[in-house]
């Protein structure tokens, strides 16, 4: 029997059914990955594996066996035993998976506890040697730590540990590394692919980026509104697909090794010819004092010309978003300056607007997304809301939504749908720059290239300069100009992004692209072996 079998599943959440006679089965030691767009269904599949659809109102069918347990007909004992024990879930996000007062170590050991009776002393002894293998620090001392106490790739592999406290024959990954940044992002497949070499367990692995499928599984199964659209070994569905949407989820992802189209109508060479419109010198950003002082951006001097489009790339913590929020006048400098049109400026100037990463903390989820976007119309003073309510529904509509949209509320949007609200409140001030802060990290593949795409769009019928503030190299190579690579607060590398991405100079910047995932699964495995040069030269 396979490790996992599937026969003719389907999840029904009233009247939606989720998951629409999907079958599949995955033997031991292999890696399946479940891709797709947002709303395709995978997650809903990768629970239904573990039976956490039990008690939710869900309507669930067909046949599911995982490690020789029917979970449809399981008792709730055999489930427990089989969640953790047979077969281990690791989530997208790990602090809504650990609990904020308790030490990683002593999670690590409760689970093992539960599944083998072992001893508090055992236990414990268990979590420490698991830490260790997924590569965490000290693991003695840092099992003592607390989730907040750990970089956000530190807690990923914390729950990988957790997961493999139990040595299940499976792992299930639902989006492990969408949260990440690029090089960390590298870590935990690398860490995925070496656990799958040593201990012959099998992966599933669920994920929107394609890229991250063929960095690590045998066979990719594509879904769609809850049906199998292509399934097959991994070379052959994304080297040559044989379904039209399977075409198009590949053409829909940055490529790192393609160069930018550059816009013509704004007339920006690839150093940018437009006249600047905002410069920084020397700008630097301290939180905290004195032993705790903490340096977060770093003598850091740029030029942005009208019409093009800067990149900022680095790892979380390099100071990008520090600085970005600099550029806005959300936050001032401790050093230097930043000028606009050639004058120092002061505080929040409306032709410097934000889009933020998260457009749902961003807008206020107890007003319409109409009277979100008024409000810069409103601080200029229009006092005439059948002019304002006219100005967003155009608004609205340039982003490629409906003017009718004005008294929808956030929660009532798609993620990308939210960030084109965003972007309409930010053109609401008629600005003159842009800084994008992580503006489609959280969007899947189709939906980010909408979404870059309107911004290109914009760009070039405004005559807009963008700052596109990212840890996505492939996606900042696709929209810039001009790229900065950022490292612990200073700029490491500057220049054309053409020139920057295909002739690196900075140790650094060559370990920032070895680390992005590629879409061929050979060029997969040259980059890990790459990575692993690098690491050791580093």
């Amino acid at each position: 029997m396979s490790l996992v079998e599937v026969t003719d599943l389907t999840v029904e959440f009233g009247e939606l059914r989720a998951v629409d006679g999907l079958s599949f089965a995955l033997e031991q030691g292999a890696a399946l990955a479940l891709v797709g767009e947002s709303g395709s269904g995978k997650s809903t599949v990768a629970s239904a594996l573990l039976g956490l659809h039990r008690g939710t109102g869900a309507r669930v069918g067909g046949s599911v066996h995982v490690a020789g347990t029917d979970v449809r007909a399981a008792s709730d004992e055999e489930l427990r035993r089989l969640r953790g024990g047979k077969a281990a879930m690791v989530f997208q996000d790990p602090l809504s998976s650990l609990d904020p007062y308790y030490a990683i170590g002593d999670q690590i050991a409760e689970v093992y506890r539960v599944h083998t009776r072992a001893s508090r002393r055992a236990a414990r002894a268990r979590a420490v040697e698991v830490l260790d293998r997924v590569g965490i620090p000290d693991a003695v001392r840092r099992s003592r730590s607390r989730p907040h106490e750990f970089s956000g790739g530190m807690r990923q592999r914390a729950l990988i540990a957790m997961a493999l406290a139990c040595e299940p024959g499976l792992l299930i990954a639902d989006e492990p590394t969408t949260a990440l940044d690029v090089t960390v992002q590298a870590q935990i497949l690398d860490l995925l692919h070496t656990l799958r070499e040593e201990t012959g367990m099998g992966l599933l692995l669920v994920t929107h980026d394609v890229g991250v499928a063929a960095e690590s599984v045998d066979e990719v199964l594509v879904m769609r509104h809850g049906r199998a659209v292509e399934h097959g070994a991994v070379q052959e569905v994304l080297g040559a697909p044989s379904e039209a949407y399977t075409r198009e989820l590949l053409g829909a992802v940055p490529r790192v090794d393609a160069a930018r189209v550059a816009p013509q109508e704004v007339p920006v060479s690839e150093g940018g010819s437009g006249e600047p419109v905002l410069e920084a010198t020397g700008l630097g950003r301290v939180f905290g004092r004195g032993k705790r002082a903490f340096n977060a951006v770093d003598d850091v001097s740029l030029t942005i010309h009208r019409g093009e489009t800067l990149g900022i790339v680095g790892e979380s913590g390099s100071g990008k978003t520090t600085l970005g929020r600099m550029l806005v006048g959300l936050l001032e400098p401790t050093a230097g300056e930043v000028r606009f049109d050639g004058r120092v400026r002061s505080g929040v100037d409306p032709a410097v607007q934000m889009v933020f990463q998260d457009p749902v903390s961003s807008l206020n989820p107890r007003r319409s997304v109409g009277e979100s976007i008024a409000d810069p119309l409103r601080a200029r003073g229009e006092k005439d809301e059948g002019r304002v309510r006219g100005r967003v529904r155009e608004l609205l509509e340039r982003v490629g939504l409906e003017g009718a949209h004005y008294d929808r509320y956030p929660h009532e949007f798609s993620g990308g749908q939210r960030q084109r609200v965003g972007i309409a409140r930010a053109l609401a001030a008629d600005p003159r720059v842009i800084v994008c802060d992580e503006p489609v990290s959280a969007l899947d593949v189709t939906t980010q290239a909408q979404v870059v795409a309107l911004l290109g769009e914009l760009q070039r019928e405004l005559g807009l300069a963008l700052v596109f503030v990212a840890h996505d190299l492939a996606v900042v190579r696709q929209v810039s100009d001009r790229v900065v690579v950022m490292r612990r607060g200073r700029i490491v590398e500057e220049g054309p992004a053409d020139a920057v991405y295909e002739s690196p100079r900075d140790l650094y910047t060559k370990q920032l692209l070895a680390a992005v995932p590629a879409l061929d699964p050979a060029e997969a495995a040259r980059r890990r072996a790459a990575r692993r040069e690098l690491a050791v030269v580093v």
